[in-house]
């Protein structure tokens, strides 16, 4: 069992759960608080979002997260605020109000997820010195609630309710801010090694890589939002268990030297959400592409090292590392060793990683002056949906002609890969039909890509040369966007 001890609604809480529990499990079947609402059990729909608080500065910083697939046992320390705290002495939250008034509700199913979702938008904004409707632009809008599906009302009310919080007066309650007792806070156990079930949650990469190297066949979560559907989906118990949410070495991000690279050193554990200011900076494009990445709720809690050790084939993030030449850091109690990246994959689900490892790190260089990247993702729905198809390209342009070209696809192999056949179709080459034409062509030796529900292999490297076609169209008006992009506001 794992024992852990949080705040509940302001109210302090200790509960011994099982490791493989969900907070919704917690809260429906443990503490009897069935406001929170279970959807689809995946992270898609947004019926079970809470709110996870986590002080910072002196106050709580809450985000949004799906109950069904977080683990109820990383609650430990922390703030959990559901539909049913909102109110305060009878009066209701903002979010509440603005719900009622703008008639944002009608079977009500998905209601506490969305005001879940938007007391979070509320409770960042309004920490701003800047008022919130000066703050909400539609894409920041769109992102908060891009996770919650409604099926019967429509957006337009709720979008009109998210608009109109700001109207009703709030004086945040005291609780909002509360922390566990020091005697409390840190309070957690775990089974001793060896037993069946097992859990532990270390606290530093050596505790980490000892646990892994005595217990190899237990599973790795950070973010859950992954390996969470193999309950909710498969009904497959994972009573094995390491958490590595709480290993310090795998929180950080820092500018560093690695060889003769500048770069960024990334945490293994660290969100999508925490890495979105330095994207935004140096790879805007990397940027644009979380923003169609899963949900808020899953970029609040996936993380970069959980989406390169899933060995997914259409996983959102190593095509684009491939392009960008990143390198992955890979800790065991015998030390630490760096791979490029592309050497990490071998086979469908198949890595470098050694029984005895865990992927510490992701090393991604600064980019060189005038490089340029370029990131598309093909999917059936435009939000919170999985690549059929997603191209990344880096390169720079040196009087007219292409160089550093780097091509990498997922969706098109069984593992993320790059089109090294493209690449030197390409590098040395002027910005010419012939050239794209003879990458295009190149990508059939490439690749071979297999069919199935997302696209057949004849949709797929069709679409990856009309991605090919969109770059070079790109490169003849580089000041205008050839198609839309995933925001068309």
């Amino acid at each position: 069992m794992a024992t852990m001890t949080f705040l509940l609604n302001g109210t302090p809480q200790r509960c011994n759960v099982s490791p493989d529990a969900s907070i919704l499990t917690l809260l429906r079947e443990h503490l009897a608080l069935t406001g929170t609402k279970e959807g689809c059990a995946s992270g898609d729909c947004g019926a079970c979002t809470v709110a996870i608080g986590e002080s910072t500065a002196g106050s709580q910083k809450f985000t949004s997260a799906n109950a069904c697939i977080t683990p109820a046992h990383q609650l430990q320390g922390k703030h959990l605020v559901t539909v049913e705290g909102l109110s305060e002495k009878g009066r209701l939250h903002p979010a509440q109000e603005a719900m009622i008034e703008c008639h944002g509700s009608q079977c009500g199913f998905c209601t506490p997820g969305i005001v879940m979702s938007l007391f979070t938008l509320h409770s960042d904004l309004t920490q701003r010195p800047t008022p919130l409707l000066q703050e909400l632009s539609p894409e920041r809008l769109e992102a908060a609630l891009g996770g919650n599906l409604c099926r019967c009302t429509g957006y337009r009310p709720i979008r009109d309710a998210a608009l109109r919080m700001n109207d009703t007066p709030y004086e945040r309650p005291q609780w909002f801010d509360a922390t566990l007792p020091a005697s409390e806070s840190d309070t957690q156990t775990a089974d001793s090694a060896g037993t069946a079930p097992f859990f532990a949650q270390p606290a530093s990469l050596e505790e980490l890589t000892q646990l892994r190297r005595a217990t190899p066949q237990a599973r790795l979560v950070a973010g859950g939002t992954d390996l969470w559907l193999e309950i909710t989906q498969r009904l497959a118990p994972l009573d094995q268990l390491i958490d590595v949410s709480r290993v310090a070495e795998l929180l950080t991000v820092e500018e560093a030297t690695h060889g003769h690279q500048t770069g960024w050193w990334i945490g293994a554990g660290v969100t999508y959400t925490q890495l979105e200011p330095l994207f935004e900076k140096h790879f805007p494009a990397f940027a644009h592409l979380l923003h169609r990445l899963g949900s808020q709720q899953i970029r609040n809690r996936g993380t970069l090292g959980g989406n390169i050790a899933n060995a997914s084939p259409i996983g959102d993030t190593p095509p684009v590392l491939l392009a960008l030449g990143a390198q992955v850091e890979l800790a065991s109690t015998n030390g630490k060793r760096c791979l490029a990246l592309e050497d990490f994959f071998l086979d469908y689900k198949k890595t470098a990683l050694a029984a005895d490892e865990v992927v510490s790190r992701i090393f991604i260089p600064q980019p060189v002056e005038d490089s340029q990247l370029r990131v598309w993702k093909l999917s059936k729905r435009r939000e919170d949906d999985i690549s059929a198809l997603l191209g990344a390209f880096s390169y720079r342009i040196e009087q007219g002609t292409l160089h550093d070209v780097r091509i990498a696809f997922g969706g098109m192999a069984a593992i993320p890969k790059r089109a090294q056949a493209a690449e030197a179709a390409l590098e040395g080459c002027t910005i010419s039909v012939e050239a794209f034409r003879a990458a295009q062509q190149a990508l059939d030796d490439d690749f071979q890509p297999m069919s199935d529900v997302r696209g057949s292999q004849h949709y797929r490297r069709q679409a990856a040369k009309n991605l090919l076609e969109r770059l070079y169209l790109s490169l003849l008006a580089p000041d205008h966007e050839v198609m839309l992009h995933a925001y068309a506001h």
